[in-house]
This record gives C-alpha cells, sequence and structure tokens, in this order.
C-alpha cells in the first residue's frame, strides 16, 4: 500500500519535549525528504525512543476548520496520505489546555467513521496502517499512520491501567505500565510466569511487590522500612530489613525490580553489577532523572551499563 507521509510526530509527556524538542506542547513534529523519511520509516519504531510515547507518520496539517464541518477536510487529507486505513484514532496533546478538545473528538468520532466508510477507506489488511487524526486546536488537526508492530498500541500511547482497590501505593501502577510498555504481549508469556523468583530493592510499602505478587511471583522484598502486613500473609514475601546497595541474594534469581529515590547513576551502576554477576536474569528498574541534562544523564547511565557488561 503506498503512502505519503511528509514527516514524524511524537507524542510526549507534557515537560519533556526538549528531550524530544519543542517546549510545552506535548508533541513534537519533525520533517524530512522522501529518501530519508522512507529509511525511517523501515527502521524506526516507537520502543527505540525514550522520551516520546507514541511515534506516528505525518501528513499534512488541515487548519481553519469550520465548526460547520470538520469532517470533510480531515477526511481528505487523511486518503491523500493513504488509501486505506485498520481503524482510526482521534487524538490530542496531553496538556490542561489541549484535554478540553477530548469531548470534541469523542463527538466527531461517529461521523469520521461513517465518512471513512462511505469513501471506502477501511481495510481488511493486517498490515493496513492506522489512521491518527491529531487535534491541536478545535479548528486544527494534522493526520498521521503508524503501523502494527511499530507503535504504542495504547490511545496517546498512555497506558490507561486501573489502579487495584488492595494495592499499597499507586507505584504499582508504574511497573504494570513497565511490563505492557516494555515486553511484548510474547514476552510477557515467556518471561514471567508463576513461581518465578524476584528481589524488589526499595520495596517499602509494597506498590511494585504487590504487582509481582500479583503475578504470583515468590518475592524477596528488600527495604529498612515497613511493607504492608497484607503482603506479608500472603505467603509469597520474605522482607529483608537491609541496605538495597548491599544485599546480594543467596541464589541468582529471575528478575530483578527497584525503585529506589536514588541519583540515576548509582542506580544504574547497582543494577548493572547485579546483571554482569548473573543475580538476575531479566531486571526493570526506574531512574529518578533531573529536571534539567535528562538526555545527559541518561546516555551516562546507558554507557555505564554498556561498560560494565563487556
Amino acid at each position: 500500500m503506498k503512502t505519503n507521509p511528509l514527516g514524524l510526530l511524537l507524542y510526549c509527556r507534557a515537560g519533556f519535549e526538549r528531550e524530544c524538542a519543542q517546549a510545552g506542547s506535548g508533541y513534537v513534529e519533525a520533517f524530512a525528504d522522501a529518501r530519508a523519511l522512507s529509511a525511517l520509516m523501515r527502521k524506526l519504531s516507537w520502543q527505540d525512543l525514550t522520551f516520546a510515547r507514541q511515534l506516528v507518520w505525518a501528513g499534512r496539517t488541515v487548519d481553519g476548520m469550520t465548526p460547520r464541518d470538520r469532517v470533510t477536510p480531515v477526511v481528505e487529507a487523511a486518503l491523500e496520505l493513504a488509501p486505506g486505513f485498520s481503524d482510526f484514532l482521534i487524538e490530542t496533546p496531553d496538556t490542561d489546555t489541549v484535554k478540553a478538545l477530548s469531548g470534541l473528538s469523542r463527538k466527531l468520532e461517529g461521523f469520521v467513521s461513517q465518512a471513512l466508510e462511505t469513501a471506502g477507506a477501511f481495510s481488511d489488511d493486517r498490515e493496513a496502517p492506522r489512521l491518527h487524526i491529531f487535534f491541536t486546536a478545535a479548528d486544527c488537526a494534522t493526520v498521521a499512520l503508524s503501523w502494527p508492530g511499530r507503535r504504542s498500541e495504547w490511545p496517546g500511547g498512555i497506558p490507561r491501567l486501573r489502579m487495584p482497590r488492595d494495592a499499597p501505593s499507586r507505584s504499582t501502577l508504574k511497573l504494570a505500565e513497565a511490563f505492557h510498555s516494555l515486553l511484548t504481549e510474547d514476552e510477557q508469556e515467556r518471561l514471567i510466569k508463576p513461581g518465578m523468583s524476584a528481589v524488589d530493592l526499595g520495596a517499602a510499602p509494597g506498590g511494585w511487590t504487590w504487582h509481582l505478587v500479583s503475578r504470583h511471583f515468590e518475592v524477596t522484598a528488600v527495604d529498612n522500612g515497613p511493607m504492608k502486613p497484607e503482603l506479608l500473609e500472603t505467603g509469597q514475601v520474605r522482607h529483608k530489613k537491609e541496605d538495597g546497595f548491599r544485599f546480594v541474594p543467596r541464589k541468582p534469581v529471575d528478575w530483578l525490580v527497584c525503585d529506589m529515590v536514588e541519583q540515576p547513576r548509582r542506580v544504574a551502576a547497582l543494577v548493572a553489577r547485579w546483571v554482569a554477576q548473573g543475580l538476575c536474569q531479566h531486571a526493570i528498574f526506574n531512574l529518578k532523572l533531573p529536571m534539567k541534562r535528562r538526555c545527559e544523564e541518561l546516555q551516562l547511565c546507558s554507557d555505564l551499563i554498556a561498560e560494565a557488561l563487556e
């Protein structure tokens, strides 16, 4: 299927545009010549990017739309971009000033679907692109495409996970999101199995441990602070009141997870040591990056890990 994108569009969390590239907007656009763009499209996936929630391939921006008819110009621009789509999403940047457009998006969905259906634009081809209609104002939207396996499947690239009622803290959602975002469904089936062992460094009060327990892991929770008693009562959790930087398991574990509030480079070096010494098979860890120089700090951590694993 021939498509005609003009550039790429990245969705990101507000405040992270400088790392991607334009402050305050909640999205970044970049344009390239046709040859460079074609090469990027063949190899770039949203999972290759650190600060982007979603990667789509942008076509024309339609502006100056009137409330009387937003559907016709948007659908016309979409059909210039590609002849057919698997489905479509109407999205907005994740900023307070633009979230008010979410109501407009919902109102337009039925009309856009009908217009695309009338145009014969829905395709049964598994490899057909998804159409994204990205509103940045009530009268302005960019049409874009994404392909299976190279995009986030969540609208806006934001996982919509429900807070479990019994979880001890909202941090449990961070680990759930990490599993969903960093692992494919096939990888989750292979690498996350009941009975696996895990160490949770900096575990208290037990948000990440709770998620591991919900997946039927056997967990060693390492923290000098108190854990939720309900977790210890499951029989799946062993609480070690020790310093997470000094703890060493008696035998290797399947997973190491770490959400300690510490300098990113210290956490990176710690995790690298665990992996290099064979203390764990897999690891997920959270780096508390500074407000400034996020990219530089992340690169330093990446270099530390690469050097330790050489």
